[in-house]
């Protein structure tokens, strides 16, 4: 099981970002906050042992650079283990980082590391494929309620936004897929 916080997998996240550029923990902890820290903030007490899980792995390195003042700080690198690490998961990811939202959108936020269009056009396709399947947050004898049959104007609200939602998202999944697909 992986560490989740800031919209997703933890671990993806992390290396994700210093896959981009080395930083030290705070510039890190700052940008995790800022891809999703709103709906799932990662805290000190979940991001610094992931780092150092993740260090012990050999997926990412420490060094000491001077700091702006006269304190050094630790900078993070990430490793050629970690950037295999980072593929990996971005070429199969879990079940979880596709259908949860949050999860799929810190995916999404690093999918441009896959080299391989093909690759990053399958990801989107699991995605596509589960949002295809008929789902409705409520059931009525075995069958999803629909819109117009939600009594609740809450729960109907609950159905209007994630159609919505999930028809903005498949028009532009569609879209990427196709773009994808083109011989270059």
């Amino acid at each position: 099981m992986h560490p989740m916080a800031s919209g997703g997998d933890l671990t993806l996240t992390i290396l994700g970002f210093l896959n981009e550029s080395p930083m030290h923990g705070y510039e890190l902890k700052s940008r995790l906050a800022a891809l999703t820290g709103h709906l799932r903030p990662v805290s000190d007490g979940a991001l610094y042992p992931a780092i150092s899980r993740l260090e012990a792995k050999g997926l990412l390195e420490r060094h000491e650079e001077e700091g702006a003042a006269a304190a050094r700080r630790q900078v993070l690198t990430i490793t050629a283990g970690g950037r295999e690490e980072l593929l990996r998961r971005l070429r199969d990811p879990a079940d979880l980082d596709i259908s949860d939202q949050a999860r799929f959108f810190a995916l999404l936020a690093f999918l441009s590391a896959l080299p391989d269009p093909a690759d990053q056009a399958a990801v989107l396709g699991r995605r596509l494929a589960f949002l295809e399947a008929p789902a409705s947050f409520f059931h009525e004898g075995g069958r999803p309620v629909r819109i117009k049959d939600e009594p609740d104007p809450y729960r109907r609200g609950m159905l209007v936004v994630a159609r919505a939602s999930s028809r903005a998202e498949k028009e532009w999944l569609h879209q990427r897929i196709e773009e994808l697909n083109v011989p270059r």
